[in-house]
């Protein structure tokens, strides 16, 4: 194995544990949040606002943490964000006042939100254009690996010791992975004394493509500002969405279908258990079959996932069966248009120079729906006196947003405006 090839693999393998661990100093709040409310005797209101507090931080950072990674480079931001996240989650085992832990949340939103154009930020160095659809598909699985193993850590340290220690535990985690960072993550080829790589130079007697004109106001290619724009509004809906399973399925699985604790966090995990062979599927698809159109690929599972909301919705809270397989089917068809276009369409969008930016900017957008869930969510479950039916209802407005914005991105596809 040559050397580079050796580097292409420590660069992956460090960059998807990086965003992987995250998901240790991430998940924990959610997974013991009926625990913690019934401990503490905290409102659902009171836990959604705890919760938004992590969410705005986490949107404000997106955009920060995206200019940064440009400014600085990846690994700057990235070290020092995982670092913080470490001390901010561990603390909030300690705390059991609301105030404290909003701050605690705030602050670990701001570093969490570094960790993904940081690490996308670093990928695009490393692997050329022609590999993203395939390669990003399987290093998105991150997310999912890394939030089911984090739910299940926490859910298990909780049941067996209380639900402070998950925020404890899931801090060592994200520390060790920190290391492996320090020693494998390099933001480019060039900082190894390698060549940079993209794809092989046309043959001779071919044409090559006309550099890409650029707006004199932005400083940024022509036509990236709107489709920019319109990956983030997509965006917007689908964190709603994923974070909402997130955040309330294991309270709403405790709760509303009267499972324990440690069983809820379990169960909530086939959402990301399903959604490792749709992220995966989605970007070898995109690749293989629709030449790395990405838009159009996702504009297919975005279907699946707003039937799935459709059947959660008709039915409500009168089948558990029912409501487990509406996970499944949501995470199977919502992971992959969620990693393909802010990983691989991120990267299409921004080129090299704009990858950070690119990435900032759509998972910034794409927070604000985090934002808007937890407090929506909560204020309308304590309204309703916990019936979900206008819950199930909102994610289905938020699945026909999302494949709105898709169908529009597709359409400008086909009049050559957008290449995504």
């Amino acid at each position: 194995m040559d050397d580079r090839q050796a580097w292409r693999m420590r660069v992956f393998a460090a960059t998807w544990l990086g965003y992987a661990g995250y998901y240790f100093a991430r998940k924990p709040f959610s997974i013991v949040k009926g625990a913690m409310g019934d401990d503490l005797h905290f409102s659902a209101t009171t836990l959604g606002n705890i919760g938004a507090a992590y969410y705005i931080a986490y949107a404000i950072g997106q955009f920060a943490s995206g200019g940064l990674g440009s400014w600085l480079g990846p690994r700057v931001v990235l070290l020092v964000g995982m670092a913080m996240s470490v001390v901010c989650n561990g603390m909030l085992g300690l705390e059991d006042n609301p105030t404290s832990l909003m701050v605690f949340m705030a602050l670990n939103g701001f570093a969490q939100s570094t960790g993904w154009s940081a690490n996308v930020g670093t990928m695009v160095a490393w692997f050329a254009p022609s590999e993203r659809g395939r390669v990003m598909g399987w290093w998105a699985t991150n997310f999912q690996v890394g939030g089911i193993l984090a739910n299940t850590l926490a859910a298990a340290v909780a049941k067996a010791w209380g639900y402070q220690y998950a925020f404890a535990t899931g801090s060592v985690i994200l520390l060790v992975i920190l290391a492996v960072n320090i020693l494998w993550q390099r933001n480019k080829p060039e900082d190894v004394g390698l060549a940079p790589i993209d794809d092989p130079a046309p043959p001779d007697g071919t044409v090559v493509a006309a550099p890409v004109a650029t707006n004199t106001s932005t400083g940024l290619p022509d036509g990236m500002v709107t489709n920019l724009l319109l990956v983030a509004t997509f965006y917007f809906f689908v964190k709603f969405i994923r974070y909402a399973i997130w955040s309330w399925a294991s309270y709403f699985l405790k709760k509303n279908y009267h499972l324990e604790s440690d069983m809820a966090g379990y169960v909530s995990t086939l959402f990301e258990v399903f959604g490792i062979p749709g992220v995966i599927l989605t970007g070898w698809l995109s690749e293989r079959v629709f030449g790395n159109r990405r838009a159009t690929i996702s504009l297919i599972m975005l279907s699946l996932l707003t039937a799935s909301c459709l059947a959660m919705y008709a039915v409500g809270t009168t089948s558990l069966p029912i409501f487990v397989l509406c996970l499944c089917v949501s995470g199977f068809a919502l992971y992959g248009p969620d990693a393909l276009m802010t990983g691989a369409g991120a990267m299409d969008l921004g080129s090299k120079k704009h990858t950070a930016l690119a990435a900032g900017v759509i998972s910034g957008f794409g927070s604000m729906g985090s934002v808007v869930q937890e407090l929506v969510i909560s204020k309308r479950y304590d309204a309703d006196k916990g019936d979900l039916g206008a819950i199930f209802g909102i994610l289905l407005g938020a699945a026909f947003g999302a494949m709105f914005m898709m169908s529009v991105i597709v359409t400008r596809n086909k009049l050559g405006k957008s290449d995504v």
